[in-house]
């Protein structure tokens, strides 16, 4: 961010309106800006659709100039985004309201000059191990790509490929799987041979020329570029980028999935586009099912398989991408498959089933042990701290599987671990006393009695097989959140959609989703997590920027005020009036869905 050029008006307006003074961050009605922003991708999105490029730029240059698209880019990567808090090369984060309105007014006003920063190099672990390197770019730069993401993803969801879920609203992980369990679940299904393939470095190794082609006139298209190109700085050298895109960044993963458009036209897959099979694969064509750089072909045979991996090696070169020969692999459904944490096989009776991986289990059971040991000198209620996110996370990504009776398995391993640190903590005491110290029947509702909890606080240990089985009903064939002919389609499926939040869903339900202070949504799940780490991230998050609070609601300094237990953010608890209470407010609706 660049400081000493952003100002600040002191009026109260509204919110959309190129020329009069900005806003106050606390007076921006979120909801309308949600919905300015939501109507114009659909526009974007249905003149793409009827081949209206000329107005398609036109209204990707009002998207780049909106007032509501500033406010709700700002708000992604201030307050939304998991690296809210990350500051880039020059050591800048935005926490303040007043802060944050200053930007808003900056990305709208007084961008023009900007020149993109160079991001800032870390590494995060992988579960194998290794190392993946990730680019921070500098706040202001993020804000940027959140501004051009908004113009330019509606652009491309009306052009995506029905079975590319990676990375894309309303889609993910789990219909990736539901995706090849449906074409392969039948016993007589013919697509029984699997090309596993992994693309090497994918996002090192993009080449800028064919990404920048593929924009074509895209308003932003100077401005991708110079995000491509603002190089890397790592331990303090500089380093510049003549290929790839800062996995990282927040319009990175977008400009994967446009560089990796047209992925299953070269594979040969084919779909039928009018009669009662419009929109089902052509027969003898394969399936190819990619989520961001991960992929998986489902083919009739071995030499269809090879085939389609000679074809898209061809068809890669041009993007500067080729396979990991080290990890892709052809295979049949008999011997299993794992993809994105999950295996899918085809048992000797004919059945497709799909669990989590036995990497994806060592990787939980190592580490609840490694989590257990470390906190032998912490309290229950640290180990409790620490191990519901974990737990709760990994199901909520692993409940839509055949897991039951993992879930169970892994129930006896914690009780294990958990029951050796009390022993640990109380070496000199009996297994009687540490019994009555620290399990007993916690959960109110249910009869188990050996469940571990605290005493002094009763808070207790989730359990692995508390998490329902969940069938994911996977996404429409080509539909896309940006559609809107199909407003009505997504409404339905996000009022199915539970959050994994246990007791809280009841209070979302009954508040639709907002919190009442501000209207704004209390979860921004329009893209769930992708993985249990970031379930187990999201869930901390959320619980961290939403409370509890008492408030007094509509008719309050009557006789008959009632009080209502609300969930409200965190930022609006911090706004409460002089004295600490609340405004009146009206009473909670009929708990009916998610808004």
């Amino acid at each position: 961010m660049a400081p000493e050029v952003i100002t600040v008006g002191d009026g109260r307006v509204m919110v959309n309106g190129p020329e009069d003074e900005f806003p106050g961050w606390d007076a921006v009605d979120w909801r309308a800006v949600e919905e300015d922003v939501r109507r114009l991708r659909r526009r974007i999105f249905a003149a793409t659709r009827a081949g209206d490029l000329k107005k398609v730029r036109n209204l990707q240059k009002l998207m780049l100039r909106s007032r509501a698209n500033a406010l709700l880019s700002v708000r992604r990567v201030t307050e939304v985004n998991a690296g809210r808090k990350t500051a880039g090369v020059d050591g800048q984060v935005v926490v303040t309201d007043q802060h944050k309105a200053e930007l808003a007014d900056w990305v709208q006003h007084r961008a023009a000059p900007w020149s993109p920063r160079p991001v800032k190099r870390v590494y995060v672990p992988k579960s194998n191990g290794r190392r993946r390197p990730l680019g921070i770019p500098v706040i202001a730069d993020r804000c940027l790509q959140a501004l051009a993401v908004n113009a330019l993803e509606p652009e491309w969801e009306a052009r995506f490929e029905p079975k590319s879920y990676g990375f894309r609203p309303g889609r993910g992980c789990h219909d990736a799987i539901v995706a090849i369990h449906t074409t392969a679940s039948r016993r007589d299904a013919k697509r029984v041979w699997v090309l596993d393939a992994d693309l090497a470095a994918a996002f090192d190794h993009l080449n800028h020329d064919h990404i920048l082609r593929s924009l074509g006139t895209f308003p932003a298209r100077e401005l991708v570029r110079q995000w491509l190109t603002a190089g890397v700085v790592e331990a303090g050298r500089f380093t510049p980028t003549p290929e790839g895109a800062p996995q990282g960044g927040v319009i990175s993963p977008l400009i994967m999935n446009v560089a990796l458009h047209g992925m299953e036209a070269a594979a040969g897959v084919r779909y039928y586009v009018s009669g009662t099979r419009a929109g089902k694969t052509m027969n003898g064509c394969p399936v190819v099912v990619r989520y961001a750089d991960d992929l998986i072909a489902l083919c009739h045979s071995r030499e269809q398989a090879e085939q389609v991996k000679t074809q898209l090696a061809e068809w890669l070169a041009p993007r500067g991408l080729v396979f990991n020969e080290a990890k892709t692999r052809i295979t049949s459904l008999d011997q299993g498959v794992d993809f994105l944490g999950f295996n899918i096989r085809r048992y000797p009776n004919g059945k497709l089933l799909t669990k989590p991986s036995d990497d994806a289990v060592r990787r939980i059971r190592g580490r609840l042990s490694i989590e257990v040991r470390a906190l032998r000198g912490a309290n229950a209620d640290a180990v409790i701290a620490k191990l519901n996110p974990i737990i709760v996370g990994w199901t909520a990504y692993y409940r839509i599987g055949v897991s039951k009776r993992l879930f169970n398995a892994l129930d006896a391993d914690a009780w294990k671990l958990v029951y050796k640190w009390a022993r640990f903590r109380h070496p000199n005491k009996s297994r009687h006393w540490v019994r009555a110290r620290y399990f007993g029947a916690f959960h109110p509702s249910r009869q188990d009695t050996w469940i571990f909890g605290s005493r002094v606080t009763g808070f207790y240990l989730r359990k692995f097989a508390w998490t329902p089985i969940v069938r994911h009903r996977m996404v429409a064939g080509g539909s896309s959140a940006d559609d809107p002919d199909l407003a009505t389609y997504w409404a339905q499926r996000r009022r199915r959609i539970r959050p994994h939040l246990g007791v809280t869903t009841l209070l979302l339900q009954a508040q639709h989703g907002r919190c009442p202070i501000c209207r704004g949504r209390l979860l921004h799940a329009d893209r769930e997590p992708q993985s249990p780490q970031e379930w187990e991230q999201w869930l901390t998050t959320t619980r961290t920027a939403t409370r509890k609070r008492t408030l007094i609601a509509w008719g309050a300094g009557t006789p008959d005020e009632r009080v209502a237990t609300r969930l409200i953010h965190t930022h609006c608890h911090r706004r409460t009036l002089g004295d600490g209470t609340w405004a009146a407010l009206p009473p909670a609706r009929k708990p009916t869905r998610l808004a």
